[in-house]
C-alpha cells in the first residue's frame, strides 16, 4: 500500500493458475496521479511486448503537468505505443498484436478514465459500485441495449471477442469519461482476469468492506479460487 497526495493505492498482479506467463501489464504513478492495467494479446512474447510498451510509454510523461496537458500526453502516450505496436507486427510478418488498456487520472479533485478493449474501471461511492468503463466487445452492444448485464456478458461465449484494442489494424479511438471526485471514492481498475469470477455484487461487497492493505491479495483470490484461468491485474486507488 501507498500513499501520495491526496490517494492512497495498492496494485497487483498475477500470472493465474493456467497461463505459463503473465501478459498483463500494470502501471502505478501516483507523482503523476496516473494509474494503467493493460492486458496484452497476440500469445507470450506479443502480448508481453504490447502490454509492457503502452506502460513504459505512458512512464515517460513528465511530472508537474497541468490536469489538461496531462490528458493530452497520456492519450498521446497510448497513441504511440499504438503506432509502434503496428510497426512491430509488420516486422513480425503482419502478426496480431495489441493489448486494452484502462487508464485513470486523480487530480484537483477531478478523474478522467481512457480506456480501449475490455478491461475495466469501477467505482465505489457511499457502498454503491459503478462500472465507469464499457467494454469494446462483441457482446458489449447486448448490455448496452439492455439485453444482459455485465454479469451475463462476462459469462457470455463471446465475451473474449474484443473489438478494439491498442495495436490492432486502424486508428484507435480512445473512449472517455470525467468527472469529480469525492472523498471516500474508491476507484478499481482491473483486466477481465479478474471480472470473469468476480461479479458486480461480490466487486461491491469487497471493495466496501475490506482494508486497503488487504484488497489487492482478496481480489486476487477471488480469481484463483474461480479458476485463475487467465492473468490477474488489479489496482484499488483511494481518494482521501
Amino acid at each position: 500500500m501507498t500513499e501520495m497526495r491526496n490517494t492512497r493505492y495498492i496494485a497487483q498482479t498475477h500470472t493465474g493458475l493456467v497461463r505459463k506467463a503473465n501478459e498483463d501489464s500494470i502501471l502505478a504513478l501516483p507523482e503523476h496521479e496516473i494509474w494503467l492495467v493493460s492486458d496484452g494479446m497476440g500469445g507470450h512474447d506479443a502480448g508481453d511486448y504490447a502490454s509492457r510498451l503502452i506502460a513504459d510509454m505512458v512512464a515517460t510523461i513528465p511530472t508537474g503537468l497541468d490536469p489538461g496537458t496531462k490528458m493530452h500526453a497520456l492519450r498521446d502516450a497510448i497513441h504511440g505505443a499504438h503506432r509502434a505496436i503496428q510497426a512491430e507486427a509488420q516486422n513480425r510478418g503482419g502478426a496480431t498484436i495489441g493489448a486494452t488498456v484502462v487508464a485513470l487520472i486523480v487530480s484537483q479533485g477531478y478523474f478522467l478514465c481512457l480506456w480501449a478493449g475490455d478491461s475495466r474501471i469501477y467505482r465505489l461511492r457511499d457502498g454503491r459500485i459503478e462500472l465507469l468503463t464499457s467494454d469494446h466487445s462483441a457482446v458489449a452492444d447486448y448490455v448496452l441495449a439492455g439485453k444482459m448485464s455485465w454479469d451475463e456478458a462476462d459469462q457470455h461465449p463471446q465475451s473474449n471477442a474484443i473489438t478494439r484494442a491498442v495495436g490492432i489494424e486502424g486508428e484507435l479511438v480512445l473512449d472517455k469519461v470525467r468527472g469529480e471526485t469525492a472523498p471516500g471514492d474508491r476507484f478499481l481498475l482491473c483486466s477481465d482476469g479478474l471480472t470473469k469470477y468476480a461479479t458486480f455484487s461480490m466487486l461491491e461487497d469487497i471493495l466496501a468492506s475490506t482494508p486497503l492493505e488487504t484488497l489487492g491479495d482478496r481480489l486476487i483470490q477471488i480469481a484463483l479460487t474461480g479458476g485463475g484461468a487467465d492473468n490477474i491485474s488489479a489496482i484499488v486507488v483511494d481518494v482521501m
